[in-house]
């Protein structure tokens, strides 16, 4: 376990950041002028770059990334601080203890056979803390294709599942004939319905095969993205 005394140089760096922050908070006009609100879809923007990073897997390039996430994280708390909600400490002091809360197997004296037994003690948790149902920890404002995921892989999670692979591909097959079918009867507003469907079967079928959906669709974004240009490039 590292070393976090005051003579560490991360306590150094840290310490020197957040006053860099606070400089650019009084003194730069637009750093002063930003709340919570107006920063926040940025936010989401710098996460992506990290991921953009590690799916390249340039770790130069993903330390610089998440030292935006991080400057994210900082600003936030430090606009926060200004109108007394809470502080940085505060962050860090919420998230320590909620990460001891919800490893019992590592901070108190509970046994897990497992990472299965693992998300499920985490998820009962959660619901213990006050949450009326285990899947609102998904956001509404993640991509549709993770949120898909994100929600079936919570809800397998206490039981609600597929028992048989096979089942998965057949109601893929299953929702995509009731697309076609209302396409064939021009009931628009009951296909966007059905292509929903068709989309969150594919999508749990993906979870089955351990694919991420997001990914792999952001993969197929590039493949297009470079065909279509070696091709107006030799147009």
């Amino acid at each position: 376990m590292a070393d976090y005394n005051s003579d560490n140089p991360l306590i150094e760096h840290f310490l020197k950041f957040i006053e860099t922050v606070k400089i650019l908070r009084e003194k730069c006009p637009w750093d002063s002028k930003q709340t919570n609100e107006s920063i926040a879809v940025l936010l989401i923007e710098e996460a992506y770059e990290v991921i953009d990073a590690i799916q390249k897997g340039e770790d130069k390039e993903l330390a610089k990334e998440l030292g935006d996430v991080f400057l994210h994280i900082v600003m936030h708390s430090i606009i926060a601080e200004e109108r007394g909600a809470f502080n940085l400490s505060d962050v860090l002091k919420l998230i320590d203890a909620k990460l001891i809360h919800r490893h019992p197997h590592v901070f108190g004296d509970i046994s897990v056979s497992g990472e299965s037994e693992v998300h499920q003690n985490w998820e009962k948790l959660k619901l213990k803390e006050g949450k009326s149902s285990i899947l609102q920890g998904v956001p509404k404002s993640i991509p549709s294709l993770l949120r898909a995921q994100r929600l079936q892989h919570k809800a397998a999670q206490v039981g609600f599942d597929w028992v048989e692979k096979s089942s998965v591909w057949d109601k893929v097959e299953e929702e995509l004939k009731e697309f076609r079918n209302e396409l064939e009867n021009n009931n628009i507003q009951n296909a966007e319905e059905e292509l929903g469907d068709l989309i969150f079967s594919i999508v749990n079928a993906a979870r089955f095969e351990n694919i991420f959906a997001e990914e792999a669709l952001q993969k197929t974004n590039e493949k297009f993205i470079k065909r279509f240009q070696y091709i107006e490039k030799e147009a």
